[in-house]
């Protein structure tokens, strides 16, 4: 009876006690093998390509890339590999992003030690793993979205574009009427036509109009 292979894990977090930490525990643990530990994303990348692993328990905040975007070029280059968010934070402008990279799971730092190595193994069969205060933050948010009109969740620049938009204005206009540069206009109406969830400017204009939204 052939034995089955122990899920490969990289740790990435920048605190070197944390990682010792969940090396040690980890240790313990059947079928979990960690391979490697990076104390910044710019490492993790690089170890990832060196023992390319199942499984990468990723801190968010660090120094230089952060875990974001060390997600986000994982997911790029390991589409196979499960990120397993393991941080101290629940805020909104860092969770969400996170998920939206390509993170398999999301646990904080309070999590035990059984409930991360069980975690692991989840994400080995393909399960993902939320803790239940993440998950509660993501059914809100996704429940008031569905509740809300689109155009609520422009930012107040972003409506202020939208406003010029529908009046015909070019990006040259807009960036001159509201005192930016024109590669900040030209980002503002790409966001403005995603979250709007139209094609193009005509469209976006037309919305506008529709929900009262421009004179």
């Amino acid at each position: 009876m052939e034995m089955e292979e122990a899920i490969k894990v990289l740790l990435v977090d920048d605190h070197e006690m944390v990682r010792i930490g969940l090396a040690a525990v980890l240790g313990t643990e059947d079928g979990i093998e960690v391979v490697g530990e990076a104390g910044s994303g710019e490492e993790g990348i690089r170890l990832a390509r060196e023992y390319n692993p199942d499984v990468v328990l990723m801190d968010l905040v660090m120094e230089g890339m952060d875990g974001i975007e060390t997600t986000r070029q994982l997911m790029k280059l390991f589409p196979d590999c499960k990120v397993i968010v393991l941080t101290s934070y629940l805020d909104d402008e860092k969770m969400y992003p996170v998920i939206e990279a390509g993170a398999f799971s999301y646990l904080l730092k309070t999590s035990r030690a059984s409930e991360v190595a069980d975690a692991i193994r989840a994400a080995a069969r393909g399960q993902s793993v939320l803790e239940s205060q993440v998950a509660s933050k993501m059914m809100n948010r996704f429940r008031n979205k569905a509740e809300a009109p689109a155009y609520k969740e422009l930012t107040d620049r972003e409506m202020e574009v939208l406003r010029l938009l529908a009046q015909g204005k070019s990006n040259q206009d807009i960036a001159d009427q509201l005192i930016i540069g024109i590669k900040t206009v030209k980002f503002h109406v790409t966001n403005i036509l995603a979250k709007l969830d139209v094609e193009d400017r005509t469209q976006a204009a037309i919305y506008a109009y529709k929900n009262g939204l421009a004179e």
